[in-house]
């Protein structure tokens, strides 16, 4: 090998080992960085004639894919547990648990004690207004949690719209870094850093919806959903969703005065985008906000319906609103959507309304108090609440029950399905951690790099002594 082949060779040996130990700096650097994906310098011998040298090829990114695609399901069905987590928690914070005087069974609770203490003192005004108040603060817990659930969904809702507008920005995203990437491969050259940009992207779409990645030619990528529906192809899919500025208890994704999702302009099934956060805030929308306000209005239903019997308060006339009302009128069961936020007392026995709580003890029709010592009606109340009834709503079973199993069994609904929801999160964060873990595991190992480090500086010495070992060759032959 001639001198000038050997310098050559020794300079793209420099070059290389340089390039090298860039690369290593950059993976030491980024170990922890969650969409980096571990660099290598690709190298290839270089040969002319006599002379030889090494070839930097380009810039190689590892990724174990599978494991990628596999820790997106998984946040994805993390995130979607988790929205039914928070709803829960929230809503059994509202209503109270089991115990709680705060909550609508101990209101239910504070309500049956008063009518005891006032039917053992049926001339105690004063035990007779606060058998009032606590009638008021029953009503008032059962309003605020159907007030509560309304406000989870129109959340829900917004939620909805915001992450629709940025799985729509992201698949734009995505859809320009493919162009790039390709552009790039057709000069030859690689795109790493391309790569980094468009697995951040693409992990921020998995979180809301849970997605499978297909590879294309020349780096591209097509974007489908594990429900099937086609988010990108060469071109972007445009995901369509009409916000609602207030969610009530009248509307529903069934009844068509809810949005649901449209892909380029047409309606599509919400479950083809489920599994994700996307899909979680549906389901708060759309199941369990709805069933939630349905076993609600069928506390407020039971509860006005216990009181309207006939034969309960005779003063009453025929047709005329009991204790309970529908926003002081008598309650229609074909009007029963919304009940929990309509319930009100009878202005009758309301001091606050012109009432009078006497009419508690001598009936609603009452024209003028009666016999203080009588306290039939006040037992009859308090018996109404035991009697056992079957619920013509709600999903508390068709067996009778009385008013405190029903409170209880709605407890018990939202306990269950909270640690149901837990049981499910657990799952999916521990499956989340593990996959992750993992990831990292294939991605930057900092002894490695530190041991390639090492190994280049030996390289670079190697070369740089060629370089001078030819520097002093030349410099003798100069001097004969």
């Amino acid at each position: 090998m001639s001198l000038t082949g050997a310098m050559n060779a020794a300079i793209s040996g420099l070059r290389a080992a340089a390039r090298g130990s860039e690369i290593v700096s950059n993976n030491i650097s980024n170990a922890l960085t969650p969409s980096y994906g571990r660099r290598e310098v690709a190298l290839s011998a270089l040969g002319h004639g006599a002379s030889g040298g090494v070839r930097i090829d380009g810039i190689n990114r590892h990724m174990n894919d599978g494991v990628l695609a596999d820790r997106r399901l998984a946040e994805a069905a993390q995130q979607h547990t988790q929205t039914a987590v928070d709803f829960f928690h929230q809503l059994e914070d509202i209503s109270g648990l089991a115990g709680n005087p705060d909550g609508l069974s101990g209101r239910l609770a504070a309500f049956e004690e008063s009518l005891i203490t006032a039917a053992s003192r049926p001339d105690s005004i004063e035990r007779l207004q606060n058998t009032v108040a606590q009638a008021q603060q029953l009503i008032r817990g059962i309003g605020i949690a159907a007030q509560n659930v309304q406000e989870m969904r129109t959340r829900a809702d917004t939620n909805i719209a915001r992450e629709v507008a940025t799985l729509n920005t992201a698949l734009e995203q995505v859809e320009q870094l493919n162009i790039q990437i390709v552009s790039s491969h057709a000069r030859g050259g690689s795109s790493p850093a391309l790569l980094d940009q468009r697995q951040k992207v693409l992990d921020t779409i998995g979180s809301i919806v849970p997605t499978n990645v297909v590879p294309r030619d020349d780096g591209a990528i097509a974007i489908y959903t594990e429900g099937g529906a086609i988010l990108l192809d060469i071109t972007a899919a445009k995901i369509g969703f009409d916000q609602q500025n207030i969610v009530t208890e009248f509307q529903t994704l069934d009844a068509g005065t809810l949005s649901g999702l449209t892909l380029n302009g047409q309606g599509i099934r919400t479950s083809a985008l489920a599994g994700g956060s996307l899909g979680g805030h549906f389901a708060v929308r759309d199941e369990h906000g709805v069933e939630a306000q349905t076993n609600l209005d069928a506390l407020a239903r039971d509860l006005v319906e216990r009181f309207s019997d006939p034969a309960l308060d005779p003063s009453r006339g025929a047709g005329d609103p009991a204790l309970f009302t529908d926003s002081g009128n008598a309650f229609a069961p074909h009007d029963e959507v919304g009940l929990s936020r309509r319930l009100m007392l009878n202005a009758a026995v309301d001091p606050k309304a012109g009432g009078d709580a006497w009419r508690l003890r001598d009936g609603l029709g009452a024209i003028s108090p009666g016999d203080v010592g009588d306290a039939t009606l006040l037992n009859n109340l308090r018996s109404a609440l035991d009697t056992l009834r079957p619920t013509a709503s709600g999903h508390f079973g068709s067996g009778p029950q009385s008013i405190a199993k029903l409170f209880s069994s709605f407890t018990g609904i939202l306990a269950s399905s909270r640690g149901s929801a837990e049981q499910d999160l657990s799952y999916s964060s521990a499956r989340l951690a593990e996959l992750t873990q993992q990831q990292l595991s294939d991605g930057v190992d900092t002894d490695q790099e530190l041991q390639n480090l090492l190994l280049l500086e030996r390289a670079y010495a190697a070369n740089a002594r060629v370089i001078q070992a030819a520097d002093a060759m030349l410099e003798t032959l100069t001097r004969l």
